[in-house]
């Protein structure tokens, strides 16, 4: 059930990964957490979705496949050039709006904004500004964050964020939270309605 190489890959996954190892770049979504991620985004026809974290647009893809034609999708990542992977391979998707800037000003610029399904892949989102981010939800809406069980490439002192980080979430009386001890450890929670 956890096998990787019988999952249905987006179209244009391949030559994101390709691209990716190229750059060199090591921090993509686990492909488990990416079929979780399609599947949650099925369920907001008509929804309005955040990625915080482009990277080179593995995760978006997913994410995209799993969306409908009336929905949209905001990703944005600080990097021009993973950015650049993702729009050549995604750019062309009219639901898809790439975004390059900074995590923590473009929350402080667009904080009226409000979003079915936010999954924060960076920082900004996750560590950083994460109550701003949390308003941002719509009652009912999903908030997904990974890479929470311990990852070879942690630095000195991670672990001990990801535990208050998911400690906080736990305290928080508005959201019902899922903790799954699988893939890289993932969190959904669900905004609560007021």
């Amino acid at each position: 059930m956890t096998n990787t190489t019988e999952l249905a890959f987006p179209k244009a996954y391949a030559a994101i990964d390709s691209a990716s190892q190229t750059l060199g770049f090591t921090m993509p979504s686990d492909p488990l957490t990416c079929t979780l991620l399609r599947s949650l985004a099925a369920s907001k026809p008509g929804g309005k979705f955040l990625e915080l974290g482009t990277g080179t647009g593995l995760a978006t893809a997913w994410i995209l496949e799993g969306m409908d034609e009336g929905s949209s999708l905001i990703s944005l990542d600080f990097d021009q050039t993973l950015l650049d992977v993702a729009k050549a391979e995604l750019g062309k998707d009219a639901r898809l709006e790439l975004v390059c800037s900074d995590g923590g000003v473009w929350l402080e610029q667009n904080k009226d904004l409000q979003f079915d399904y936010i999954f924060a892949d960076t920082w900004h989102g996750k560590y950083l500004m994460l109550d701003e981010t949390l308003a941002m939800l719509k009652p009912g809406a999903l908030y997904i964050i990974d890479d929470l069980s311990p990852q070879a490439n942690w630095p000195e002192g991670h672990a001990e964020k990801a535990e208050k980080l998911i400690a906080y979430l736990e305290s928080r009386n508005d959201l019902v939270l899922s903790k799954l001890a699988w893939a890289s450890g993932v969190i959904v929670a669900v905004k609560k309605p007021v």
